[in-house]
This record gives structure tokens, sequence and C-alpha cells, in this order.
């Protein structure tokens, strides 16, 4: 497995001394619009484009301090992206918001008046798309999602930019926080992390779900009821998620709170699998929004200062059993990679 000279820079722009990436994410969109709304109790037409750029550079300026990298959406993210600290590289989305798709199958849509050259141009040193994945969906949903995946995974190989694949798994009629999707989420995870370590999609990364819902893994500190899992099976879930990944992957917080998302990578650290990261969103400064929407930004200039500092540490903080990317291409370093 080889890698190409701009992405071997791309990835070291988004990597941390050790190559490890600990980076941040604030590119929600529509679902970022809702909160903000719902806190200020106004309609979501209401919260407009500033608002939203406000609220991004803020988190963007007080936490980049602490992380290898951010990743941020062009529509609403380039002023922050401007703000970011010097040692932290840049990722931009490519795929137009997701949380409030409700095409049959969630078929994903990319934006109209960008392309991984225009990212490229407005600063990104590695390019992300967003996917809803559900192995178990009819052929023809899932080859169209495929042939997606292989569409940018060509655009980002003609550029010689970093692909970071997204994907979150669900299936069709579950609740996706219920044990029953618990019970499923294992196997789907372990599809999805094989299929897409496949070289045909040219994915350079992959952000992954950890395999397990935390809330169902029996003694955790996040289980409060009836479990999916033992805490032994969880581990062996994992490894085995760990096992068939053929690229780097690093490990999404899925709008969990920090305390679940500390205790998810302390699992991870004891099972010693070979992640890269983390791309941290929400379980940093989600807490932020009520702040924000009622106070305004010097409240949460405030609160990220303190609070969200504290969070991105205590993430920080759980990444010293996560593995250097150019491993995975049995390098010792990505110099050596040249």
């Amino acid at each position: 497995m080889k890698i190409s000279p701009g992405k071997i820079k791309g990835m070291e722009a988004v990597a941390n001394a050790k190559g490890v990436i600990a980076a941040a994410a604030m590119d929600q969109r529509g679902s970022l619009r809702n909160l903000i709304a719902k806190e200020k109790g106004v309609d979501k037409k209401e919260v407009n484009a500033d608002m939203m750029s406000e609220f991004k550079e803020a988190v963007v300026r007080i936490l980049t301090p602490h992380a290898s990298a951010i990743l941020l959406d062009p529509e609403y993210g380039l002023r922050a992206a401007r703000a970011r600290a010097k040692n932290a590289g840049l990722l931009l989305a490519y795929e137009e918001s997701g949380y409030d798709n409700t095409k049959p199958g969630r078929l994903p849509d990319l934006l109209p008046d960008y392309s991984a050259r225009r990212l490229m141009e407005a600063g990104a040193d590695c390019v992300k798309i967003l996917l809803y994945y559900a192995p178990t969906d009819a052929p023809h949903i899932n080859d169209e999602k495929h042939a997606w995946v292989e569409r940018i995974g060509d655009e980002c190989r003609g550029c010689d930019v970093p692909y970071f694949l997204e994907f979150v798994t669900y299936a069709e009629g579950v609740d996706e926080k219920s044990i029953d999707f618990a019970r499923k989420k294992p196997d789907f995870v372990i599809r999805a992390m094989e299929e897409f370590s496949r070289e045909r999609y040219g994915v350079d990364v992959l952000k992954v779900e950890v395999p397990v819902n935390m809330a169902y893994v029996a003694g955790s500190r996040a289980c409060k009821g009836e479990s999916a899992y033992t805490r032994d099976q969880a581990k062996d879930y994992f490894r085995r998620a760990a096992s068939v990944a053929k690229k780097p992957f690093i490990y999404l917080s899925a709008g969990v709170s920090n305390e679940v998302f500390s205790e998810t990578l302390e699992l991870a650290s004891e099972t010693g699998v070979n992640f890269s990261g983390v791309l941290c969103g929400r379980a940093t400064w989600k807490d932020a929004i009520p702040v924000y929407g009622k106070q305004g930004l010097r409240a949460l200039e405030d609160w990220l200062s303190d609070t969200g500092v504290k969070n991105i540490k205590n993430v920080n903080d759980r990444l010293g059993a996560a593995k250097p990317w150019y491993g995975f291409y049995g390098a010792q370093s990505a110099a050596a990679l040249a």
C-alpha cells in the first residue's frame, strides 16, 4: 500500500507530532441551526449565517490550540477557518448537511458549488464526506452509495488530497439509540469498515463509529439499565472491527457526552486496537449551545475557555494508546513514506 506526496502532506498537516489525529469537528449545519433556534426560542429561519459563523469562529479560536486539526464546512466555516491556531490543520466537508436528510435510503448529496479542488483552494488539507450506511439496505441503494464514494475517491486522487470517509450506520425503522439497534451495530460497523477499506474507494482515513453503544455495555458508567453486551464482548467487537480495517481509522464521538466519549476511548485503549485518533465534535462543545442561545457570544467564549478546553483535554488525555496513521503503511514516520 502506497501513499502519494500530496496525501502525505495533507495527513501531516492534520496529525500531531506523534502522527495521531487529535482533531475537533465543527461542520454541523442543519442540526446546529435547529439547536441554536431552540435555545433562542426562535424559528430556525431566524438563525442566520452570521450567527452560525459567529458560533463556529468562537469554537475554533478557543479550542484549536488544543487540537491537531479542525473539521469545518465551507458554507459557514470559512471565516472560522481563518481563526484557527497555527498548529491546527484544516479538513473541509464536501457533503450537504445530512442530519436532516429525509430521502429514501438516506442517499447523499455533495455541495453543488464545491469540488475537491475548490475545497483545496479554500484552504483544505483534507476532504471529508459523511455517508449514512446500512449494509442491509436494498442492493440498488448501496450500489449508488458505493459508486458515490468511488467517484469522490477518484476526484481526491486526481487532486492528490487525503480523503476522509465518515460513515454513520443505521437500520430503517429502528431507533438508533435503542437496544435493538445496539445489537445490530457491531455487525454493521464491522461490515462497513471492511467494505470501505477496499482500494477501489480511494479512502485514506476511515472516520468510524465505535462498534458498540456504550449505554448498553454492562458495567459501564454510561449503562443505566439493560445491556446488550458484556464488557468482554464489547472489547471483542472493538478488536474485530479493527482487524478488518486496511486503512487508518479514527473514532467519531457521534453526539455522546464528553464523559461517555472519554469512557469509550478508555475501553478502546484497553483493547489495544490500532486506532489513529479522533475527530470529536459535540462531545466537546454541544453543552455550549444553550449558553450561546440564552446569553450570547461573550458567555459562549467564557464557557469554551473553561469547560470546552477541559473537555478537549479530557479527550486528548485518552489518546495515549492511539497509533500513528503512517503505521498502517509500515513506516516509522511520515518522512519515511516520501
